[in-house]
């Protein structure tokens, strides 16, 4: 075999084409379904849709299509053929989170797993099928076990992708070697190509009712009477071009896993499965000087399950124990706790996010030893508690009070926040803003003078306050340029109460400017509390 053909892509295509009704029976099956006069049991089952103003068979199981239903059939005319249907609503939502699941499932034997809507996926096998026996043995268990779990299923092996789905349209189980895509698939029906109703219905009034009778016509002809996309999916079918496929996750940068001959439960062993998978990546990730800024350990259950956890850090981890220790934060935080059910038989453990690591004279320097532990200590808590709720605080160009300091996750903008310059405090003079500021400004009612006066007294959540101690204004005009909506001036008050609390308000507007009059009477202004001071 030459280099280039051993390098080309090897794609696995699976096709469920009655997904929406065995999602449905697993339903029942599970005891999910509440009504027991609506169980499936043997009778023909149908799952109709609304299209061209009529409800229509969308999707069947294996009794209605042997008496003669099929997909787009009305409703009215199923029920003519056979009055004991139990039908059931499409549920597309639901179809495509069972097709999620499915790919959750696939990604146990490689992590570029495509989705091929509605009811298919692709997995590119390339460089990985002889960890499963080879091609043929790989295919077979991926179909045995989606075959137990109540899926009808056609596959096939291809080396580009359309050739492989266009195969699993019309035939199940075939495996097409390098340079013979073409040969397969020219004895094939038009439909198998997946290319829409209307240009197959006009390949078949053109008398082109093979794939080898589509190729066998000049490109330019096909071309001008059906587009160059079509073109373009034919050469592909052909196995004369490719398109990679679009993987749902990108690929880690980094992936060690661990696959049990008997599935595992116990606490015990799977921490002590992810300290050596941690191990082994951080020797991985040490050969090319890289460290690890975001981990993924995914636990595949046997009975289909997937779950998945992730851990970020603040800078590139590139020592076991500390990514051991993360993940045991991480597990002993769970709301819902790790359930192994029958088991686990695969545990991965991926790097994908990293960076190179740059090496810093750590024994002599007092500022990284604080800072690693600053780090060590906001992961912890951030793997305990989420990243969004560790938040280092960043001044912003802006004299917009709501605007001024920007919340930003602390495990990466620990060093922006170290280095963040502040307005500096006037020695001896009182706080110009309050230690607490709202999110959103609270309404008040407030006895003021007019036009610009302070206020006197004012009513907050239910509570009086008579006013003792002002200061201000102070004038903030908003940034008219940023909202295209009409934004009025604040004049803010700093006020303290008979009982010495210290509250921030504003006035929103201005007289004779901004507030207009009303039949001679000025209209009252909106008051607002903004903040508190202590």
């Amino acid at each position: 075999m030459s280099a280039f053909s051993a390098n080309r892509r090897r794609i696995l295509s699976l096709w469920l084409p009655r997904l929406p009704i065995d999602r449905i029976k697993r339903q029942f099956c599970r005891g999910n379904a509440a009504p027991a006069r609506q169980n499936p049991g043997d009778d023909p089952c149908i799952v109709v849709a609304k299209q061209n103003n009529a409800l229509q068979i969308f999707a069947l199981d294996d009794a209605a299509a042997r008496l003669g239903l099929e997909v787009g059939l009305p409703l009215a005319n199923a029920r003519a053929i056979c009055p004991q249907l139990r039908v059931f609503d499409a549920d597309e939502a639901a179809d495509a989170r069972a097709l999620n699941d499915i790919a959750d499932w696939c990604d146990r034997f490689t992590p570029l797993v495509a989705l091929d809507v509605p009811h298919g996926l692709f997995l590119d096998i390339t460089g990985c099928a002889h960890l499963f026996g080879g091609e043929a043995a790989l295919m077979r268990l991926v179909c045995s076990v989606l075959t137990a779990h109540g899926f009808a299923v056609s596959a096939a092996i291809a080396g580009t992708a359309v050739c492989a789905r266009t195969m699993t349209r019309h035939v199940h189980g075939r495996i097409v070697g390098h340079g013979e895509e073409a040969d397969a698939t020219k004895p094939l029906p038009v439909f198998a190509l997946g290319a829409g109703a209307a240009i197959t219905t006009g390949l078949r009034r053109a008398g082109l009712k093979t794939v080898g009778d589509v190729a066998s016509r000049a490109r330019h002809e096909i071309t001008a009477r059906f587009g160059a996309g079509f073109t373009t999916l034919l050469e592909q079918a052909l196995g004369q071009g490719d398109a990679p496929i679009s993987p749902r996750k990108p690929l880690p940068d980094y992936i060690v896993e661990k696959r049990f001959a008997e599935p595992v439960a116990t606490e015990g062993v799977v921490s002590a499965t992810l300290s050596r998978l941690a191990g082994m990546l951080v020797m991985a990730m040490d050969r090319q000087g890289k460290g690890a800024r975001r981990l993924e350990a995914c636990f595949f259950r046997t009975d289909g399950a997937v779950r998945a956890i992730t851990v970020d850090t603040g800078q590139a981890v590139t020592r076991a124990e500390v990514i051991d220790r993360l993940f045991h934060e991480r597990l002993d935080a769970l709301n819902d706790p790790l359930d192994p059910g029958f088991g686990f038989d695969l545990i991965r453990l991926s790097a994908s996010r990293t960076e190179i690591v740059v090496q810093q004279q750590r024994d002599l320097d007092a500022n990284v030893h604080d800072n690693d532990e600053l780090t060590a200590l906001i992961d912890r808590i951030a793997a305990r508690i989420g990243g969004r709720r560790v938040v280092v605080h960043l001044p912003q160009d802006t004299h917009i009070p709501e605007r001024a300091v920007l919340a930003a996750p602390a495990q990466h903008h620990l060093a922006a926040a170290a280095q963040a310059a502040w307005p500096a405090r006037v020695e001896g003079e009182p706080p110009l803003r309050p230690l607490r500021l709202f999110e959103q400004p609270e309404p008040i009612k407030v006895i003021a003078e007019v036009p610009d006066g302070p206020p006197a007294w004012f009513q907050w959540r239910r509570a009086a306050h008579t006013v003792r101690r002002v200061e201000g204004p102070e004038r903030v005009a908003m940034e008219w340029w940023r909202s295209r909506s009409e934004m009025l001036t604040r004049d803010y008050f700093r006020v303290e109460d008979e009982a010495g609390l210290r509250f921030w308000l504003y006035r929103d507007g201005l007289y004779d400017r901004e507030i207009e009059q009303e039949e001679g009477r000025l209209v009252q202004p909106n008051w607002f509390v903004h903040g508190l001071f202590a």
